[in-house]
């Protein structure tokens, strides 16, 4: 008989050897050219900001488009539900005009510059834009200094022939104005329709089923940093008849009315093409009807829910089937159903309506632009989509508190103040993690630096007010209760801007101030304010009249000039005080504001608005003052430095695009001269203090950047049109200052991490859609190779403050969490502070699963990186969760009983696989030998067999095939300690009395189980082993593993 040879296993527990004690080498250089791995990541939140231009497929019923002001082009393909950005890596910031060419849907034009033409309008630099694949790639069309083309025309039938209605600039006399056409895709453009340098295309559009036959809104719309004027020479209305080539205008036509004309908004009936509608302002305006193509004309209704703030608003549209039903966009969504004669509004999502698309084919379906987004409906307005999946908010100021994690704190435009976890312990940067704060949509956002829970937040008038978020308390605390609403800033005592100034001391974390015309502060909550300088403005009459122009006023402080826009205490001088006016003045005072010098630089332009002071962090007597004059129609970027509190001052702002003009600037604050600032159409950084700049836009979209924040080292980044972005850990910018051609491997320094526990649920691991990323999870480590082949090893490895390895991960690490991947130049290493937990055994049914990971205690800990001779030692700090008031000794304490556990499932498992080992060779070789087995020999391997059997169904329920028959058959030992194991990590906290006893208990019966197993196999099985080799059989064996 041939001969078998098995080998039955018996357990081994081998010791690990105590590792020697790796050399600590702190690096420090870094090279310049890594700076393209670093990622900006968006927080948030997913709230939608405004819009006014929107657009929709004609042949895919869910499929639409809309652009932000600020935020570039979206579209859906599930009827809103979901949005996705398509103009990003192309172009982007603001959108005046999105439409599809009836005859390809794949053909989309876009028109730069948005068409609201409020106070903090983005205009855009990029004109015409195309796209022959439904947005996935664009090639610029020109028209660049058309600054705001605010609707466009395609042809029916031939993509190629388009028509443009261009405002131009907004701030200042400009050639390109009126309505253009091309014949050629847009290759070259032809001017059609031209009134004078001042005036530009309100609106235009085509008669439905007619290319010949157009219609066009002038209109004269100038603002000033401190006027808006809407109307006068040049507004009015226009028809073509010969496709756009020349223009009639018949603003004179019978029935219209007379006197200034300011914006028209026009639409032509698609179900009876000599009905046509047109929203005037105008001191006798309303909304005009012709029954006979633009003749004669009516005057339908002058209700002020259709024209109130007319150069806002003044857009028209009618349903395609029903020539009385017309849509009028104003605060409220306004319908009619009896040809303009009477108005109902319709309940929308948001207000501030802009824009509307209707199906030409299906009067319910449609698209409203407004002030929270782009939201789609299927019945006429019945329902809606959300806005709140449109990461399109736009922030004007931000700050942080000094929470755990902290939150960013901000204002959006056409919205509410708000406050954000910059971070959470769920999967994602959710709706639950952020809410509505004090102030309102225009103000600065301040929490008390002792309790993030009151928050001061400002807002247009002057108003502040201080919200208590423990109680609700919201509590008016304005400075000067004297609300200006609808009157012009020379009829106020004090001059309050749109987003006035708030910030607390450095020094006394009682102190708050508040700047209007004067600065303001208060140490009781605002219970009462001292007025602490005079008027820190050049105070010009000339320039605080009532705004509005010639024919409707319009006065919310957004125009209130002569004010102080930007202030600031020095962090490393107490009572040290910066101002800086919107118009020119910078001032400081060295005594906390008793007294005050005009410290203006000498050649800084004439009526600068000072958009934000930086005072830098460690030096005295120095600061950033960055100013912006784009509403004088100059982009130029601008931003003076002084060293000596004022008393002399550099521009620095060589290698800033000349067009990008200035908004905010911070200091780093670990490097000095370390710069980070940010423009009208992105971020730069310089690393010589502003002597040198570069781009530093990375992944961040193109958006006007509005301010920047530093806290524990990370950059926050607020945009007007893009929600919230931020870099998490600034550390190898910081580190970039030296070359790296000499070395093979550097290993940066980690940053300090916080133990943060899991929030309880989630989202199945997944991210989840229309929420703002988290950044990683646990110890991040950023290391640079210089050479990589496809032979290149490495290997990282985690100890602890002993020196004892915890784990190995490498890049020939056949487990799949334990290998890693690397490539030539930066490579990032998560380590996710978490010892390895239990392996799962194939087919093992278990109530409480097996016991999961154990969390790294607070403390020090190292990282080691190596690739061939070189490696790296790096130490990093695991730091405990503040919001958990546990002590250290009882982190350690969970940890160390955590392990315990673990350790002694691992004990049972291993013991469960030796049993079924050897009990499966025992059978086999039974089968095997069959009648040649001795009856000896076989009534032993029986009942070793039956022993062994014993031993595993006191460690384990044998009988559980699914998940619920332990409810029928009770758990055995693993389980329940499984159960233990859970219990002690349910939380963090040392484990109780009562959870050590259950242990303690439960290993005791696990060690007289794991004491008989022993002697089986040290006893028993060598007995059936000699019994076989006795009789001469095929030898039965154990190999051991140790």
């Amino acid at each position: 008989m041939r001969k078998l040879l098995l080998l039955l296993l018996l357990p081994a527990f081998a010791a690990e050897a105590q590792k020697k004690t790796p050399v600590v080498s702190l690096a420090s250089d870094a090279e310049e050219v890594l700076l393209s791995k670093t990622k900006y990541r968006l927080v948030g939140p997913w709230r939608g900001g405004r819009s006014g231009a929107v657009a929709g497929s004609f042949k895919n019923k869910n499929t639409f488009y809309f652009g932000g002001t600020g935020g570039g082009v979206w579209k859906t393909t599930d009827g809103g539900s979901n949005w996705k950005n398509i103009s990003d890596k192309y172009f982007g910031s603001s959108i005046g005009a999105v439409t599809v060419a009836p005859s390809d849907e794949n053909i989309i034009y876009v028109g730069e510059g948005e068409n609201t033409f409020r106070g903090n309008v983005s205009e855009g630099l990029g004109g015409m834009w195309r796209s022959d694949d439904a947005g996935r790639t664009w090639r610029n069309l020109g028209l660049k200094d058309a600054r705001h083309i605010i609707r466009v025309v395609v042809h029916p039938r031939n993509p190629d022939i388009v028509w443009a209605a261009v405002m131009g600039h907004l701030f200042g006399p400009n050639e390109t104005r009126g309505v253009y056409k091309t014949i050629d895709g847009g290759k070259t453009w032809k001017r059609t329709l031209y009134v004078n340098n001042q005036t530009g295309a309100s609106d235009l559009v085509m008669e439905p089923g007619n290319v010949n036959t157009f219609y066009a809104g002038t209109w004269r719309l100038l603002r000033t940093p401190y006027s808006l004027e809407s109307g006068g020479e040049g507004s009015g209305l226009w028809k073509s008849t010969d496709g756009g080539d020349s223009w009639t205008e018949i603003t004179k036509k019978k029935g219209l009315p007379k006197g200034i004309w300011g914006i028209t908004g026009i639409a032509v009936a698609p179900s009876n093409t000599e009905k046509i509608y047109a929203i005037v302002e105008n001191a006798g305006g309303g909304l005009f009807m012709s029954n006979d193509a633009g003749e004669t004309w009516s005057l339908t209704s002058s209700d002020n829910n259709i024209r109130q703030r007319a150069w806002y608003y003044s857009k028209i549209f009618v349903d395609p089937q029903n020539e009385n039903t017309v849509y009028a966009p104003n605060v409220n969504f306004m319908r009619s159903r009896d040809g303009g004669r009477t108005w109902q509004s319709v309940r929308t999502p948001h207000g501030d309506h802009h824009d509307l698309w209707i199906d030409p084919e299906n009067g319910s379906r449609m698209i409203v632009a407004d002030d929270g987004g782009a939201q789609v409906s299927f019945d006429a307005g019945e329902n809606w989509s959300t806005y709140l999946n449109q990461p399109t908010s736009q922030i004007y100021r931000l700050s942080t508190d000094n929470s755990f994690p902290y939150r960013i704190l901000g204002a959006q435009q056409d919205n509410s103040t708000f406050r954000i976890r910059h971070r959470t312990n769920g999967a994602a940067v959710t709706d639950r993690d952020w809410e509505e704060t004090a102030g309102s949509e225009s103000g600065y956002v301040v929490a008390d630096p002792t309790n993030p829970d009151i928050v001061y937040g400002g807002n247009y008038g002057g108003y502040l007010s201080r919200l208590d978020h423990q109680t609700g308390e919201n509590r008016a605390i304005t400075a000067w209760p004297d609300n200006p609403m609808g009157a012009g800033a020379d009829v106020q005592k004090y001059r309050f801007q749109w987003n006035f100034p708030i910030f607390f001391s450095p020094h006394n974390p009682k102190k708050l101030y508040c700047a209007g015309n004067v600065l303001f502060s208060t140490e009781n909550e605002g219970a009462s304010w001292t007025a602490i300088s005079g008027d820190l403005t050049t105070n010009d009459k000339s320039k605080q009249k009532s705004s509005g122009g010639p024919i409707t006023q319009d006065n919310t402080s957004v125009e209130y000039y002569c004010t102080i826009f930007t202030a600031a205490e020095s962090p490393v001088e107490k009572d040290l005080l910066w101002t800086g006016s919107d118009d020119g003045i910078i001032s400081v005072s060295r005594d906390g504001g008793k007294n005050w010098e005009n410290v203006s630089p000498k050649d800084a332009p004439k009526w600068i608005m000072w958009n934000t002071v930086e005072v830098d962090p460690v030096k005295k007597g120095a600061a950033y003052f960055v100013g912006t004059r784009y509403k004088l129609d100059d982009y130029t970027p601008y931003i003076y430095k002084t060293e000596d509190y004022g008393k002399s001052w550099k521009l620095i702002t060589n290698g800033i695009d000349k067009m990008h003009f200035t908004r905010t600037l911070r200091a780093d604050r670990t490097r000095a001269g370390l710069l980070y600032a940010g423009t009208e159409f992105g971020m730069y950084i310089s690393y010589d203090d502003g002597a040198n700049w570069k781009p530093f836009q990375l992944n961040l979209p193109v958006v006007p950047i509005t301010d920047l924040a530093i806290k524990e080292n990370d950059l926050i980044v607020a945009t007007q049109g893009r929600a919230i972005w931020m870099i998490d850990d600034l550390t190898m910018i910081q580190e970039m200052k030296s070359d790296l051609s000499s070395k093979n491997l550097h290993v940066y320094a980690i940053n300090e991490t916080y133990r943060m526990q899991s929030s309880g649920f989630g989202f199945a691991g997944n991210v989840p859609r229309n929420a703002g990323m988290n950044p990683p999870k646990g110890a991040v480590v950023n290391y640079y190779l210089k050479n990589v082949t496809d032979s290149t090893k490495a290997t990282i490895t985690v100890f602890d403050s002993n020196n004892k390895e915890i784990r190995k991960f490498s890049t020939s690490a056949k487990e799949n969490d334990a290998k890693i991947e690397i490539a030539k130049g930066l490579n990032q290493f998560v380590w996710n502070l978490q010892y390895p937990g239990v392996e799962r055994m194939e087919g093992m049914i278990l109530w409480n699963g097996n016991p999961g990971s154990v969390f790294a205690s607070p403390g020090k800990y190292f990282v080691q990186v190596q690739s061939g001779n070189d490696s790296v030692l790096v130490p990093f700090t695991v730091k405990a969760d503040p919001n958990y008031k546990i002590s250290q000794a009882d982190y350690d304490a969970q940890f160390g009983f955590l392990i315990r556990a673990r350790d002694k499932f691992i004990e049972i498992q291993k013991a469960i696989k030796d049993i079924r080992t050897v009990r499966s060779q025992i059978s086999d070789y039974n089968s095997r030998l069959g009648a040649a087995m001795p009856k000896e020999i076989k009534k032993y391997s029986d009942s070793l067999s039956k022993q062994l059997t014993s031993v595993e169904e006191a460690l384990y329920q044998t009988k559980a095939k699914s998940g619920q028959d332990v409810l029928n058959y009770p758990i055995r030992l693993n389980d329940k300690l499984g159960g233990v194991f859970d219990a002690a990590n349910s939380g963090i906290m040392a484990p109780s009395k009562q959870v050590i006893g259950v242990y303690n208990e439960l290993a005791a019966q696990a060690d007289a189980e794991l004491l008989k197993l022993k002697k089986i196999m040290t006893d028993e099985l060598p007995k059936l082993n000699k019994m076989i080799r006795e009789k001469e059989l095929p030898v039965i064996g154990v190999q051991n593993q140790g």
